[in-house]
């Protein structure tokens, strides 16, 4: 005769059994959670690893606070230092005003942080830039129906969507340019760490000299970190050690292009005359400072007002999750000239961005 099991529902787990396994209070786990500052560090840095280890989700206003809205949207970022994360956020401040929500701001690199603001509904939907959060957390907010929009990765579920720069076409974009000026020696000034815009952007560029034959040597890529000074330091280093200097450079950023030509400039380098130099995303300063930075044009306002656009359809369930690839295009200044001239290509009017 067979048996029939009844099916067995996972007990969902409670601020009760945080407390109990931590060896600490309610009250002591509620203040570890919320951030209230009376805790010794260890003793918050305890009740938040055992809460992320039983998988805690934290209920702020007891079972009904699902579905209350709290008009406001987070944006989750790690940093907003430099003109990309400051006008991104001031055009998702902005676009969050026209629905009527307010924009809370997260800038930390804890995943705890991001999580328990998240799953506790403290806001009604997310804008996500952190390299932090990982598979496994986007897995989380996925089975709990958070509706996310993702402008650092690509993602795609139910209540997940990404609005997105093309990183590798614009590592193609740069690469076709300066292969048209003529040029055959490159290099690179990279970004920062694992940033998939970073990744991305030299695939696509040394994808593209591939195809002409042309190698981008390891030591003619430089370290930048998406900063002036940082970039000024590496060029300087590396225009002192006596290597051929390369004919072109793609900076990761405008600001990695602006530091590499004052290098050059502070060592007596003719640009665009001796090294052509191309940046990325066309910020206000790349075209005040001489020579003006010819870049590649991304819109930090349309991605900051679509990822707001999309994620008010994910909260109101009007469509469910897409992804969005933003496309950007050669604006050419000072910095640039075909290979052995010394009229820069804003000038001649070349037509490069097919």
């Amino acid at each position: 005769m067979q048996r029939w099991r009844k099916k067995v529902t996972p007990r969902k787990v409670t601020i009760k059994d945080v407390a109990r396994e931590a060896g600490v209070s309610i009250s002591t786990v509620s203040n570890a959670l919320n951030g209230v500052d009376v805790l010794h560090p260890f003793t918050k840095q305890h009740i938040l690893e055992v809460a992320e280890r039983l998988h805690y989700v934290p209920n702020l206003n007891g079972r009904n606070l699902k579905s209350q809205a709290t008009k406001v949207i987070g944006l989750f970022i790690t940093c907003l230092t430099g003109s990309y994360h400051g006008m991104l956020a001031d055009s998702i401040y902005k676009c969050c005003q026209t629905y009527g929500y307010e924009l809370n701001i997260f800038i930390s690199d804890k995943v705890d942080n991001a999580m328990i603001n998240l799953l506790g509904h403290r806001v009604d939907g997310a804008i996500i830039m952190n390299k932090f959060i990982k598979d496994r957390e986007v897995k989380l907010l996925s089975e709990n129906d958070i509706p996310v929009v993702f402008i650092d990765r690509k993602e795609k579920g139910k209540y997940l969507s990404s609005v997105v720069f093309d990183p590798y076409y614009e590592g193609e974009l740069a690469g076709k340019y300066l292969l048209k000026l003529g040029h055959t020696t490159f290099a690179y000034i990279y970004g920062s760490g694992n940033s998939f815009d970073n990744i991305e952007r030299l695939k696509g560029f040394q994808d593209t000299l591939g195809k002409s034959g042309i190698t981008l040597a390891d030591d003619y890529i430089l370290q930048g970190k998406f900063e002036k000074n940082t970039a000024y330091h590496s060029v300087s280093e590396f225009i002192e050690s006596g290597k051929p200097l390369p004919e072109a450079i793609f900076a990761s950023n405008d600001l990695s292009a602006i530091g590499t030509i004052e290098a050059f400039l502070d060592k007596g380098i003719k640009i665009p005359d001796q090294v052509n130099i191309i940046g990325c995303d066309d910020i206000e300063i790349s075209q005040l400072v001489r020579p003006s930075v010819t870049t590649i044009r991304t819109s930090f306002e349309e991605q900051g007002s679509l990822a707001v656009e999309y994620l008010m359809r994910l909260i109101k369930k009007e469509e469910t999750g897409k992804i969005e690839v933003l496309q950007g295009r050669i604006i050419e200044r000072e910095s640039t000239c075909i290979r052995g001239g010394k009229t820069p290509m804003h000038k001649k009017h070349l037509q490069l961005n097919s």
